[in-house]
């Protein structure tokens, strides 16, 4: 049952007519202490609370509220509703505990899909284990390989998520299949015939983020030569997936969180608002939690992305999977080059015990490189032995393990860190990398790196 807490009866009367006609029971009171009761006497799944009562605006009766059903019915949701909200009060109410924030007057289509994620997230059947096959015939999951309990629980969140419109947040270390997973959130949901847009937001400078994302007319700025489409109008009624959303600087992410909060943006060169209808993915391998404590990353955008998170596990935490990785990767491989490739059980024992830094995407590399070296199509321990270089000095700061990342990765992320080493004095930098100014310059342009002119 869904448990409507607000003092306006015209609220609660729209309410439980929206839900009645989505068939959702639900029961409204108009008195905290009434709320209160409901909660002890029914089993109440979801409430969705006023924040205000009386004439005040605070917000702090919701609160109090609000931490009152976090410590007495922990296992009841909560979704905050009022029409005198404020970011730092969405904040507040999301730290405390509330599962999503929502402003008067609501848009019903939003309002139903956060109270249809809560309620499917909450249907999981309590230490049933879960079974890939049973999770296959529910979903479509084809490209995901892996088994391990720790992978089946993120495949089991990701189908529960994907038939709503709920944004997802999806954390990982770099080369855990952290796209995969946004394509099958797509791929799983209603918007599935409708276009995936792909953003990586590290590749992505301040000074062309709007053009980029929201796109621009002729002439909006000097090299604006023709019409350019932005990103969120391309995924329009599709999903949008902002890949390294942790890389994104902060004036680029007052931007973001404008159309992410109204929907709504202005191509550059026009006075004239778009709407969007869009499902946004997000994924980083940086820790946002640590970035808001140093004031790195807005807070109100990370608690507008994060309503749903998936923790990808890296590697090393689902080594069962690793088995069936290789398998699949000689299989393509020998499809590929048409050529009988097996693998030794002891070869794939050694994997197992492999750390694997850069994860998937290592592991792929290091299957190629051995098939493509070896002449023999039964594939040994040895064969993988001289493929694969080890880190020489645990402990200590290192180029990142073959595999985790390409050549051209790697020089990002050189220059990044030269640029912040040496705060962005260009001559520095170019000394520091032993590059000409003119040859920094073109790999600024070429990686769309922000900088200012000396």
């Amino acid at each position: 049952m869904i448990l409507i807490i607000d003092d306006d009866i015209a609220v609660c009367t729209s309410l439980l007519l929206l839900f009645e006609k989505e068939g959702l029971p639900a029961h409204a009171v108009q008195h905290l202490g009434d709320a209160l009761d409901q909660l002890r006497q029914k089993q109440a799944q979801l409430v969705i609370l006023d924040m205000n009562f009386g004439n005040k605006t605070t917000g702090d009766d919701g609160l109090r509220m609000l931490e009152k059903i976090r410590r007495d019915h922990p296992q009841v949701a909560v979704i905050l509703i009022t029409g005198w909200g404020t970011i730092d009060l969405a904040v507040q109410g999301m730290k405390i505990g509330a599962a999503d924030f929502i402003h008067k007057p609501w848009q019903n289509a939003h309002l139903l899909q956060s109270v249809r994620t809560i309620l499917n997230l909450q249907k999981k059947e309590k230490n049933a284990p879960l079974n890939r096959r049973k999770l296959d015939d529910q979903y479509e999951l084809g490209h995901i390989i892996g088994q391990d309990p720790a992978i089946l629980q993120v495949l089991d969140t990701l189908g529960r998520v994907a038939a709503t419109d709920a944004s997802v947040l999806i954390l990982g270390e770099s080369g855990t299949g952290k796209e995969l997973i946004a394509e099958a959130i797509h791929q799983n949901s209603k918007r599935a015939s409708k276009p995936f847009v792909k953003v990586n937001l590290g590749g992505i400078s301040t000074s062309l983020f709007e053009s980029e994302m929201f796109g621009h007319l002729r002439g909006a700025f000097t090299d604006a030569r023709y019409d350019r489409v932005g990103r969120f109008e391309l995924a329009h009624k599709g999903s949008i997936f902002l890949d390294e959303i942790g890389e994104l600087d902060l004036a680029s992410q007052v931007k973001l969180l404008r159309v992410l909060q109204d929907r709504t943006y202005e191509v550059l060169g026009s006075s004239r608002s778009k709407t969007t209808d869009v499902r946004v993915i997000c994924a980083t391998n940086r820790k946002l939690e640590e970035m808001v404590a140093e004031q790195r990353f807005r807070e109100d955008l990370y608690y507008r992305i994060n309503l749903i998170t998936l923790h990808l596990p890296p590697l090393r935490e689902r080594a069962s999977d690793i088995p069936l990785l290789v398998q699949h990767f000689v299989t393509n491989l020998s499809e590929l080059y048409h050529r009988p490739l097996k693998i030794s059980p002891e070869a794939l024992n050694w994997l197992k015990q492999l750390p694997l830094p850069g994860n998937i995407r290592q592991l792929k590399n290091l299957v190629e490189r051995t098939v493509l070296v070896s002449n023999e199509d039964v594939l040994q321990v040895a064969d993988f032995q001289k493929q694969y270089q080890p880190s020489q000095n645990p402990g200590k700061e290192e180029l990142p393990a073959v595999g985790s990342m390409t050549l051209e990765e790697m020089e990002v992320q050189m220059i990044k860190k030269a640029m912040e080493f040496h705060k962005g004095k260009l001559a520095r930098v170019a000394r520091s990398l032993g590059l000409t100014r003119s040859s920094l310059y073109r790999r600024l342009g070429k990686y769309q790196i922000p900088y200012e002119q000396e």
